[in-house]
């Protein structure tokens, strides 16, 4: 199928963009295209007015804030993938973006369209949710707005963000000394949807005890989960063995449409193989 007729503007700046988002009717933003442009084909979107950002140079920056990494909408996932500042200073983005799609889709997906997309399989809104970043709203009438990716993701495919809002910037937390990363992802092949999968980061103090860990999982529930309970690790060094228990026990929250128990076993190895990561390479880093 091919997508019905609808009016095209290629946006020259954010203000025009806010501004045909408050006032033309069923108005969406597009970027890279690599959704909403399959949705429109099988006719499951039918937008009136089609606002292309992806001439916006703006929204394709970063920035080093010191404790933060501060991201346009529309760094690609490439960027993500190979940039050197980017994976040195975000690895559990870098690491978990390789296994979206193909070369190709990376290098036309961006960062703010994987999140307003809120697909509760997609890697980048759970490294948004492990990493516990901030996302930055606009709309023309009512100002700017932070939401934290806790708050963020809704339900499936279903993020908040108001008709008349743009997604702009993503603030994403670096990790302090200490600190390691691990992301996992099953899946038939490689590129295609994630039966289960899991990103995790772990702190340890100089003995390589855990002071704090976050982790999830995606395709566990109607948005990324956030699964992690720091009461059973914190002041501990699990072993692997201890680490496997532990995600068995933390996986119990995950929700799966299909299949429940073969995703909840899928999920489970794969938030233990990226705790044991986590963990070593927070140990590592202290060394």
């Amino acid at each position: 199928m091919k997508p019905a007729a609808v009016d095209y503007v290629r946006a020259e700046s954010v203000a025009q963009v806010l501004d045909l988002l408050a006032d033309a009717e069923d108005a969406r933003v597009i970027a890279g295209g690599q959704s909403l442009i399959t949705m429109m084909n099988l006719r499951l979107a039918r937008p009136r007015l089609l606002v292309d950002i992806m001439g916006l140079a703006e929204l394709a920056r970063t920035f080093d804030d010191g404790d933060s990494m501060i991201l346009g909408a529309l760094v690609r996932h490439r960027t993500l993938e190979t940039d050197p500042l980017l994976t040195h200073r975000l690895p559990l983005a870098a690491d978990a973006v390789r296994h979206t799609g193909h070369v190709a889709i990376r290098n036309r997906g961006t960062l703010g369209g994987a999140l307003a997309y809120a697909d509760p399989s997609g890697e980048l809104p759970l490294v948004a949710l492990v990493s516990d970043a901030t996302i930055h709203l606009e709309s023309r009438d009512r100002g700017r707005r932070e939401v934290r990716a806790e708050d963020f993701f809704l339900s499936y495919y279903t993020a908040d963000v108001e008709a008349d809002e743009l997604l702009t910037w993503i603030r994403m937390p670096v990790q302090p000394p200490g600190h390691g990363w691990g992301f996992t992802e099953h899946a038939q092949r490689h590129g295609e949807y994630g039966i289960a999968g899991a990103g995790a980061l772990v702190t340890t103090d100089e003995q390589g005890r855990v002071t704090s860990v976050r982790a999830g999982l995606l395709h566990a529930a109607d948005r990324p989960l956030l699964v992690s309970v720091e009461a059973d690790v914190v002041g501990e060094s699990p072993s692997p063995e201890a680490w496997s228990r532990i995600a068995r026990s933390w996986v119990r929250a995950a929700e799966p449409v299909e299949d429940p128990d073969y995703v909840r076993a899928v999920a489970a190895d794969a938030l233990s193989t990226s705790l044991i990561l986590a963990h070593g390479r927070a140990r590592e880093e202290r060394q």
